[in-house]
């Protein structure tokens, strides 16, 4: 009875529940910090990004954070002045199986970032409407209440990551067969091909019938960069052929011929890669 009941943990799942706040950010974080518990960022709405441990990392509407002890983070915002509706949980003392003491093991090597999808994607949303509620009201058992809704969204999580790895197992995904380096090259026509286009990692592996773990293990293994930093700078190189080339055309037109619907992301990207924004760039180019 115990083996069935102490399935993921080491013994009860009984955590510490510290906090949890929902709140729309509209301005870039300035504290880069890290925490000695564990922390959840569940992005609830909006598209933006994250520095986390010295890389940047796209996240949007559905996206799980899994900030561990000692993980250096800050939030970068949203990409529209809506921003980005974020929840974030904290906890502490838990003890799940394979995992040292007071860390969050379901992330494979080290990922950091967790797209939720369906049910999973919903549950989670409305745990975290109903936890804000409570935290607010401070009812009688308010602590043991906002407990239970941590432990509820701790399940959910593992369940949906063994769904995932069974789901790749019973694909056939090839993790070794293939040689890196051909894989890289492949990896970068793709993106040669169809920067124009929306590209995400999860697309690629489908492509080539790899996991999306895999391909970007591997990609920083070979290149010493990500995949998604990789696409940027290749995005940010044809955006400024085109500028050079054609100097009268709209920002705007520039942004969604190498692949961004939004003009203001484009341009903090663009701004962030040479130190001068596109809109000045062009008029050094048509001077």
């Amino acid at each position: 009875m115990c083996k069935e009941m102490y399935d993921i943990t080491d013994g009860d799942l009984n955590p510490e529940f510290l906090f949890t706040c929902v709140s729309r950010r509209t301005e870039e974080e300035q504290n880069y910090h890290a925490h000695d518990f564990i922390e959840l960022a569940i992005i609830m709405g909006g598209k933006g990004s994250f520095y986390i441990d010295g890389e940047d990392y796209e996240v949007e509407e559905g996206d799980l954070i899994l900030l561990n002890p000692g993980t250096y983070h800050r939030s970068k915002a949203g990409y529209t002045k809506e921003g980005l509706k974020e929840c974030y949980i904290g906890f502490s003392k838990v003890s799940f199986k394979g995992c040292e003491n007071g860390y969050f093991p379901l992330f494979k090597e080290n990922q950091k970032i967790m797209k939720m999808e369906g049910k999973v994607k919903k549950s989670v949303f409305q745990i975290c409407a109903d936890m804000n509620k409570e935290a607010r009201e401070r009812d009688a058992g308010r602590y043991f209440m906002l407990k239970a809704y941590l432990i509820q969204i701790l399940c959910l999580i593992i369940r949906q990551q063994q769904e995932n790895k069974q789901e790749y197992e019973g694909k056939g995904y090839i993790f070794q067969s293939t040689g890196k380096k051909y894989v890289v090259k492949q990896i970068m026509k793709y993106m040669e091909e169809n920067y124009r286009e929306k590209i995400s990692l999860e697309q690629i592996a489908a492509n080539m019938y790899l996991s999306s773990f895999y391909i970007a293990k591997i990609f920083k293994s070979e290149t010493g960069d990500t995949p998604i930093n990789y696409l940027i700078g290749l995005r940010m190189e044809k955006a400024k052929e085109i500028l050079e080339e054609y100097p009268e055309e709209p920002i705007k037109e520039v942004a969604a011929a190498v692949g961004y619907s939004d003009a203001y992301h484009f341009s903090k990207l663009f701004k962030k890669h040479y130190g001068i924004s596109p809109l000045y760039y062009k008029k050094e180019s048509f001077s």
